[in-house]
């Protein structure tokens, strides 16, 4: 299998990261909230619920909802402060979870930097109970796209070459087959476009960073970046109303353990 991202690195950043998740959690609750709205669409109740790699957005609700909950990243730090019983996942491969414990798993924005999507699924869905539910949510082709563009851009006319700076994130047309590969049944994908408007456009790296969202890829450049790379990239993304707009386009993934 091709290896797309330098999963050490990732988790370096989420171990980083754990420590100012304070400046980004409105917003990552605002996006798992969609993921916990989901809930209310199903007349199942849920006692036991696995929180993989929520960063402090999803444990507590669904402790309020008065379910036992347990807080599995690959981070030690990211768990720690996750909210729920925390768990400490040894690598992308293997989650060691306890098949069937579960009855409903919730993955906000945890699954976009796994090299094997399809076995990462594959590892959720035996740890359901059966009739168990996933809701999971990542980043669908189109996101981040003009800031992609804009650092190509920007690097090239810099320095003469490129690197990649910013994860490929797959179509959505392709998410509701990973959830029949991997054994789920009804899949459903679907989208939601969300606009971010930044008065100050480094503001954004800061919440990537913060979010423990940085540049993990494998292919990555390992020099220090020229000091006017990311102020001429951020300069040529488009603005609305006198701010940056940056568009996530989500992908809301639903599949049920058979």
């Amino acid at each position: 299998m091709q290896q797309i991202f330098d999963f050490d690195t990732m988790v370096k950043h989420r171990e980083r990261a754990a420590a100012r998740l304070a400046s980004v959690l409105p917003v990552l609750e605002d996006l798992s909230q969609r993921l916990l709205d989901r809930l209310d669409d199903t007349t199942r109740r849920f006692s036991r619920a696995l929180d993989f790699g929520g960063r402090g957005s999803v444990a507590p609700a669904l402790a309020a909802r008065g379910m036992l909950v347990d807080s599995a990243d690959f981070s030690a730090a990211m768990a720690a402060r996750a909210g729920g019983r925390p768990t400490t996942l040894p690598g992308p491969a293997d989650f060691a979870l306890m098949p069937e414990t579960y009855d409903v798993i919730l993955a906000p924005f945890s699954l976009h930097f796994l090299d094997d999507l399809p076995g990462a699924l594959i590892q959720l869905r035996r740890a359901l109970k059966p009739q168990g539910l996933l809701l999971a949510s990542l980043p669908a082709l189109g996101t981040l796209h003009e800031l992609r563009l804009s650092l190509l851009d920007a690097e090239e006319a810099l320095t003469g070459k490129v690197s990649p700076r910013v994860s490929p994130f797959p179509d959505l047309r392709d998410c509701a087959g990973l959830l029949q590969r991997a054994g789920f049944t009804h899949p459903v994908a679907d989208i939601e476009e969300l606009n971010f408007l930044y008065a100050n456009p480094l503001a954004l790296l800061h919440d990537l960073r913060d979010a423990g969202e940085t540049n993990a890829l494998a292919g990555r450049s390992r020099t220090i970046a020229p000091r006017a790379l990311f102020p001429a990239a951020l300069a040529a993304l488009p603005q609305a109303e006198g701010r940056m707009e940056v568009k996530l386009h989500m992908a809301v993934l639903t599949g049920w353990a058979s």
